[in-house]
This record gives C-alpha cells, structure tokens and sequence, in this order.
C-alpha cells in the first residue's frame, strides 16, 4: 500500500473528523500510487490517520474513506451504503424516495446517491470513487434491488477531480418516476430536471411551510418543481403563484397539481424572479407568505461579496411584496455563505426596505442529508423563517 506522510501539524484537522488532505499538506508521498488507488495516511511522526483515495490531479489530495486500513473495499462499501440505508428507514418511515449516500456524511467521499423507488441516480465527484463504481452498482442491485442506476453529474466537479463528463447508465435505462416526499406527489423526468431530479435537502422545509399557510396567498420564487407551492396548497392556502425562469418546470408544476388532484386558485409566471418581484411592487401586489429558494449565487469565494448582496437585493424585493405582518420564507444552498452572513444579509435588507423582523424558525437540509461536526463543507443550506412588519 502506498504510503502518503503529511507535514508537521497538518494531520490536526484530520484528527478532529475532517476526511479531505490537501495537496499542500503532504510532506512526502512514497511508492507513487495511481490516481483512483488507496493510500495509507500517516502524520509527521509515522502515526497511521486513516486510508482514502489518492488523485495527485486535484486540490484534494485524499479523501479518506476509513480510520482503519482497508482489506477489503467491497466490504468497506457494503457497511457504509446499508448504514445509509438503516438510517434512512428509521428516519424517514414510510418514504421510498430520498437521498440515500450524502457523500463525506455517509462516509463514502465523492459519492451521492439519490433513490427514486427502485431507481437509483449517481453523482461521482472523486477518481477513486469513479474508478471502483461498479462495486457500488452491483451493491445497489443485490442488496437493495436496485433496477436502474444511472449518474447525472454536474460537469464543474467532475472537471476538478480529471473525470470524464459523460453521464453513464450501469442498469435498466432512464424513465420516469413518481414519487412522494411524505405529503406530495412529484414526477419526475430525469431528462429535464436539475441536479438529480428533485431537491431532497428541502423536503422537511417544505413540510414545514405547509403548518402555517391555511388561508394565505402564498408567492413561490425559484419555484422549480413546485415543492414549495405544492406543500402550501396542501396545507389549505387561499392562492399559491409560482414563478420559474424555465418553462420546462412551470410545466412540470402544472402536473404535479394534476397528480395530486389539487384544486385550489393557481397562477404561473415564466420569468426573473428578480424582474417579477420588482412589477409586484410596482403594482402593489402584496402576498401573505413570500418563499424565496433561488440556486446557489456563490460557487466559490471569490464570488462572496457579490452573493451577498444578491442575498440582500433579493430578500428585500420579497419583503416589499409582503403584507404587513406577513412571512418571508428564505433560503441559500451557498456553501460558501455562513450562517451568520445570511442571516446578515437578510436583516440588512429589512433595514432598507424599512421592515422590523423577527426569526421564528431557522433549519438546515432534510434528515437524509446528515453533516459531520468537524466538516463545514458537509452543511450548506440555509432556511428562515421570519416574521415581517412595517416600522
């Protein structure tokens, strides 16, 4: 086994739970191991870390995968996936649908696993991962009847590990689901829809949505799916408007409410939800409930400064559409993006649009998307509820 010593002091974060070595941090590197291969982990003074896989290509030198020496990795596989699966099942009873490997989480390093019933979509985002695919595929199939695998990888990480951009299919082919998060029916077209097909991180947000809005007018920015919207309905609101940039998903809203034989007062808007927002103030449109869920505007650090305030220009356009004592539902899927600078974000933009706010209720994502204390990177949303007034 090849053998990976790191610099003095550096093995600390590793020590505390941390799974990823920078290629900065390695003093020295013996037997020069392939890319994809397993290494042997050690500190300054020869004391074993823990063994992972290697990519000399990538800013992440190794991830590790366990505290111990690996014998045997399809073993090591078998143990973490039905882990995940345990805990999925005894978390989220009854539901057949949800994320079921949270890469690091799960401690399987640059793999996420989303389950659509029987039908299992990949995301691989290390070359070790990739390279030792098969033995996931082959365990999804036997322990857990898998009958369609296939990945849909965003091309920027696959691109930073060297990895092939083409999206492959392992088992069965590419069809349709339906599914429930636990409340609502979803189709599912894996052709057209984001990520993997749906946003597992914001199920238990969205359920929560649906406690508080019977009898309000309901606006839902970034709408996607309709998740959401599609909570809020079912939780008796009077009126629910989507908004989405991308007709192909205003359609898809359109069917979901078909699916679940929602009869309610709809209206639907293709457009920017900034430009959107900025007409609603123009004509005095207010609702009782504004859900602003927009994609990640910081992909990186450099790109900070500029998301928060498109954090701020857009948490105050949806507090200027608010009733008086009305909510603002808000959230960021930025990595990047604290806590404490979103939360900063959205009390900036109060102030400016002249509102007094009160936080009643902050979440991170769904129970299927574990995080590990000492590893930031495995925590990244971010979802407020508040309360908004008129000063």
């Amino acid at each position: 086994m090849a053998k990976i010593i790191l610099k003095k002091n550096e093995e600390r974060r590793i020590v505390k739970g941390h799974l990823w070595i920078f290629s900065n941090e390695i003093h020295l590197i013996e037997e020069n191991p392939e890319n994809g291969s397993i290494v042997d982990v050690y500190d300054s003074k020869n004391k074993f870390l823990g063994a992972g896989f290697y990519n000399k290509n990538s800013l992440i030198s190794v991830r590790i995968l366990s505290r111990r020496k690996i014998e045997n990795l399809n073993e090591l596989f078998k143990e973490r996936i039905l882990d995940a699966y345990e805990l999925r099942k005894a978390s989220l009873s009854g539901r057949d649908s949800y994320r079921l490997v949270f890469s690091e989480s799960d401690f399987l390093p640059g793999l996420i696993i989303d389950k659509y019933n029987d039908t299992y979509v990949l995301q691989v985002y290390s070359f070790g991962m990739d390279k030792n695919i098969e033995i996931v595929c082959n365990l999804l199939k036997n322990e857990l009847g898998a009958k369609n695998i296939f990945s849909k990888n965003e091309e920027y990480f696959r691109v930073l590990e060297g990895l092939s951009t083409e999206d492959k299919i392992y088992l069965g082919e590419i069809t349709d689901e339906v599914i429930s998060d636990g409340e609502v029916k979803y189709n599912i077209n894996f052709t057209k829809g984001h990520k993997t097909g749906f946003y597992f991180d914001q199920s238990d947000n969205r359920h929560f949505l649906a406690k508080f809005v019977s009898g309000k007018t309901i606006l839902d920015c970034f709408c996607n799916s309709g998740g959401f919207g599609l909570n809020a309905i079912n939780g008796d609101a009077a009126s629910v408007s989507f908004i989405d940039s991308s007709e192909t998903e205003i359609e898809n809203v359109k069917k979901n409410i078909e699916l679940n034989g929602f009869s309610s007062n709809f209206d639907f808007v293709i457009g920017d939800a900034f430009e959107e927002l900025e007409k609603y103030k123009a004509e005095g449109r207010k609702f009782d409930v504004v859900n602003l869920d927009p994609p990640a505007f910081a992909k990186n650090k450099k790109n900070l400064l500029s998301a928060i305030a498109g954090y701020e220009k857009l948490n105050k356009l949806g507090m200027e559409v608010l009733v008086n004592s009305g909510f603002l539902v808000t959230s960021s899927c930025s990595f990047h993006l604290k806590k404490r600078e979103f939360l900063e974000a959205v009390h900036s933009a109060a102030r400016k649009a002249k509102k007094e706010i009160k936080l009643v209720y902050f979440n991170t994502a769904s129970m299927d998307h574990p995080s590990l204390p000492e590893m930031n990177e495995t925590s990244y949303l971010k979802f407020a509820l508040f309360f908004v007034k008129d000063l």
